[in-house]
């Protein structure tokens, strides 16, 4: 189930994640990075943690630099390892996807199409690396550990627009 596009005003949000660069697909990455950020939060006694996401920094298909964590309920300090940092307020595009995770790169074809046929830009950055987002985002609302059928696991999709 797919919920229809839009643009919607997005408070900040604090986070913590592993930075990595990866290749599509990356699905062997996701567990060690997640358990590296989790461990992490909970060690320096962040309560409350989540939910998860993965942060979009460039985007050069196959090749991702990309952040693994969680939203936190407030600011914290970061390490070697762990960036800590606000997901920007401002518009975002978005929706919400129920299923597998397989489909998500599809999913995320529809909400770009859309806001190509609008008109929307992304706030973004081409450079030699590939594209440079201000802030896009994957937040997931449950995972395999709470919801066992991949056909009730609940995604959002955000990304900052310009303007």
């Amino acid at each position: 189930m797919l919920t229809l596009p839009k643009i919607v005003e997005r408070p900040a949000t604090y986070y913590a994640g592993v930075p990595a660069e990866v290749t599509m697909p990356f699905d062997a990455a996701i567990g060690p990075l997640m358990g590296e950020a989790a461990a992490y939060l909970a060690g320096a006694g962040v309560r409350d943690f989540g939910p998860a996401l993965f942060k979009y920094d460039v985007i050069d298909m196959p090749r991702l630099e990309m952040q693994f964590g969680f939203a936190t309920p407030g600011p914290v300090n970061g390490s070697e390892r762990v960036s800590a940092g606000t997901i920007p307020a401002g518009r975002y595009a978005t929706l919400t996807y129920t299923g597998p995770y397989d489909d998500l790169e599809s999913v995320t074809a529809v909400l770009i199409g859309w806001a190509r046929q609008k008109g929307i830009e992304w706030d973004s950055t081409a450079t030699a690396a590939g594209e440079r987002f201000v802030s896009r985002l994957e937040i997931y609302l449950n995972g395999p550990d709470d919801e066992p059928d991949p056909q009730k696991l609940v995604t959002e999709i955000w990304i900052k627009v310009r303007g």
